[in-house]
């Protein structure tokens, strides 16, 4: 009888423990973002960002940034450190992962390589985030910026070459090895005016709540597509 009484013991303080623990990631998560913004995948992102000691004022999720074309720029997650800013693109794929710095696509293979599928270069895509960004103010001109491509799910880089300096591909168990080269192989960087970024990122994180900023962002990627142009 001891013996089951002290089983559902363990069992109730296994539980408990869950569900304390899960409390408690939710509310350091809500010291920055909302939890129905981004992916499942971002929010761990930011959750282990900020365990890993980066303040939750330094950190910046699911942008809208404004383009000068009247369209936005949809960002995963933004970091300011003292090296610099680190935008950050986050990944969900499975399957082996093909692809060069300097191609347009790079190509996912499942199923032993019975199935081939091809997706715009992600290293091009955070250039093109942090193009955006740059011309929000003067003083990024003078300020070093880090492309971070983080990578969820059960996938594995098979043939990845031509990556950029300041460019980074990693698997999401490696992105605070990452972390700890960009901030420790770098030096210092005197932002002429923290607030300003700092008001810059938070009105691009502020868009998101915008249903009209969102529904024109969702509009512009299929234009882009341009799926409904193709007849079969």
């Amino acid at each position: 009888m001891w013996v089951i009484i002290g089983f559902f013991i363990i069992i109730s303080f296994s539980v408990f423990l869950n569900i304390y623990l899960k409390i408690k990631d939710k509310n350091l998560l809500e010291t920055v973002t909302k939890s129905y913004r981004g992916t499942k995948s971002e929010k761990r992102l930011v959750l282990r960002l900020l365990k890993y000691g980066i303040p939750a004022e330094d950190i910046f999720h699911d942008l809208y940034l404004e383009k000068s074309n009247n369209n936005y720029s949809q960002i995963d997650l933004v970091i300011i450190t003292n090296v610099g800013i680190i935008v950050f693109e986050v990944k969900d794929y499975s399957g082996w992962l093909f692809g060069k710095g300097n191609q347009d696509k790079w190509t996912q293979v499942l199923a032993y390589g019975r199935e081939k599928y091809r997706f715009y270069n992600p290293i091009k895509q955070n250039n093109g985030h942090i193009t955006a960004l740059k011309k929000q103010l003067e003083q990024f001109d003078n300020v070093p910026f880090y492309s971070v491509i983080v990578f969820y799910g059960d996938c594995e880089f098979k043939d990845i070459s031509f990556i950029p300096q300041g460019t980074f591909l990693t698997y999401s168990e490696r992105v605070l090895d990452v972390m700890n080269t960009i901030i420790n192989k770098n030096v210092p960087v005197n932002y002429s005016n923290k607030l300003e970024v700092i008001r810059i990122l938070k009105e691009a994180v502020n868009n998101g709540e915008n249903k009209n900023v969102q529904k024109k962002h969702i509009e512009n990627i299929k234009d882009m597509l341009g799926k409904e142009r193709i007849f079969e």
